[in-house]
């Protein structure tokens, strides 16, 4: 399960405080370690002084948390977060939403979207605006059968066992499909979940003319958590989101999880 050992992207602004809040929960549930790392470009000692700072505020904001605070040199800020993950053997990178997004929804900046095509650990983000309950309710997986898909059915069930919450299947129909094809595919997915780990998943069919409607179609409570596994155009072990994730994404009222391809 990841949360073993979390990275927060952090950033002296609304993004960064979410982002810390998140990351800061997911260790609570899961007793893993927590650092806090900001990243600034090289030859800036400006900026490298404001990266001090910036964590010296998070410090402040986390009190006597137990975390590691790191700040790291790099040419950009997900370049920078993708390497340090690697080197301090992370397992989740979360960060915050960009700024100018829509309250409640998660915005792309450069930062997640370099994570989202190249993080070679799973990735986090938070809506803008977020604040994590205190506990997780329930972990829904974005399905679409397919290899990456069925993988992560598995490895999402095992989490939802270990975290003692539900799992939910949810498999998009956008009125472009076969929907006797998709409540098949999606009750195949509910099978491979009881086989594996013995969870009852629940499963549902969100629908809509577009992916937005489809994702506001289906309810989404308070400690609610999106899993989508990665395109089978990503490298081994590495993050890529296609084209209709990127949409789940953006329409996301809770926090997504990215998986990278071949994680376990």
């Amino acid at each position: 399960m990841i949360g073993a050992h979390v990275i927060v992207g952090y950033t002296g602004d609304a993004g960064g405080r979410d982002a810390l809040a998140l990351g800061t929960a997911i260790t609570q549930v899961t007793g893993g370690e927590l650092t806090v790392a900001t990243i600034y470009p090289p030859g800036s000692p400006g900026q490298a002084v404001e990266a001090q700072a910036n964590l010296a505020h998070a410090a402040g904001e986390l009190g006597e948390r137990p975390a590691e605070y790191m700040a790291f040199e790099s040419r950009g800020a997900g370049r920078g977060l993708a390497v340090l993950a690697s080197r301090i053997k992370a397992d989740l990178i979360v960060v915050g939403s960009a700024d100018g997004g829509q309250h409640g929804r998660i915005a792309i900046g450069s930062t997640s979207d370099h994570l989202l095509h190249l993080s070679p650990e799973a990735v986090m983000l938070a809506p803008a605006g977020y604040r994590p309950p205190a506990e997780p309710t329930r972990l829904t997986l974005a399905y679409v059968h397919r290899p990456q898909c069925d993988e992560a059915v598995e490895l999402v069930a095992q989490a939802a066992l270990r975290l003692g919450v539900p799992l939910r299947l949810i498999t998009l129909d956008l009125r472009t499909d076969d929907a006797g094809r998709l409540r098949d595919d999606l009750a195949l997915a509910v099978r491979l979940a009881w086989e594996g780990t013995g969870i009852e998943a629940e499963a549902e069919i969100a629908e809509g003319y577009d992916v937005a409607a489809a994702i506001g179609a289906v309810e989404w409570p308070p400690g609610d958590l999106l899993v989508c596994a990665s395109s089978e155009d990503a490298q081994a072990h590495r993050v890529f989101l296609g084209e209709l994730a990127m949409k789940v994404l953006r329409a996301s009222v809770c926090p997504v999880a990215v998986l990278p391809r071949g994680f376990n």
